[in-house]
């Protein structure tokens, strides 16, 4: 993969919960920029293992890029872009940003306004080794009010039915060395957010030095808010 006309290729990571198609308004808004983009499938199935799919993906486009995660995807870009030469910057929209040895779950929990015990339905799973775990769902009936309450309820109920599950290893699973600590990074933060509580998302990235932009937003903000594609601007132009 190569980037076209010399700007960066912009490369989209998903958390729980979601799918590729919830950057589907950021896309269109970068496209129509001229911007290369790249949106990950990320697998939620483990920390570890879901940042080597990412870094593999990283290794395979020519040229600078930056790296934008939402929610859980922000621990994945934390590991993904670590050691990562063509990462030049890193964005974090209503995201997690954990330092090394820390985990999604334990981060949400270290914050009160999170509603995410109380909305999750548990499947059990055998993985192809004969391990077992559980893949979380967000209860359909809950979904659009905790995960998207500013979102069209249309659009929330197909989000509701098409959403992806993370399992437990991979929420619960921690953090190695974060990329943030070394790699210029921006995070818009949601203040309506009830999955990562505003107030667990400025510790984050207030501790990364990030550059902190607030949004009145629920979680889903690549959804109700594709004017995220400005602070992933702001980005892109400090790439050279």
């Amino acid at each position: 993969m190569s980037a076209k006309g010399g700007k960066p290729t912009v490369v989209l990571v998903h958390g729980a919960f979601a799918d590729s198609s919830s950057w589907n308004g950021v896309i269109k808004q970068l496209k129509k920029g001229g911007y290369p983009v790249v949106a990950a499938a990320n697998p939620l199935r483990g920390l570890s293992s879901d940042a080597a799919l990412v870094k593999n993906l990283l290794a395979s486009i020519d040229g600078p890029v930056v790296l934008v995660g939402h929610s859980y995807g922000g621990a994945v870009i934390s590991n993904a872009a670590y050691g990562s030469a063509n990462v030049k910057a890193l964005v974090y929209a209503d995201a997690f940003l954990p330092d090394k040895g820390e985990s999604a779950n334990e981060l949400v929990s270290k914050f009160e306004g999170s509603v995410i015990g109380d909305v999750l339905r548990p499947v059990p799973i055998t993985n192809p080794d004969g391990s077992k775990d559980f893949d979380f769902y967000i209860d359909q009936s809950k979904f659009r009010q905790a995960f998207g309450a500013d979102v069209p309820a249309d659009t929330a109920r197909l989000m509701a039915v098409s959403q992806r599950p993370g399992t437990g290893t991979a929420l619960n699973e921690p953090s190695d060395e974060p990329a943030w600590k070394t790699i210029r990074s921006w995070a818009l933060v949601g203040s309506h957010d009830q999955i990562i509580p505003r107030d667990a998302q400025v510790y984050m990235a207030e501790r990364a030095n990030a550059h902190i932009e607030e949004i009145q937003s629920s979680h889903a903000v690549s959804v109700s808010h594709p004017d995220v594609t400005r602070v992933i601007e702001e980005a892109v132009r400090t790439v050279r």
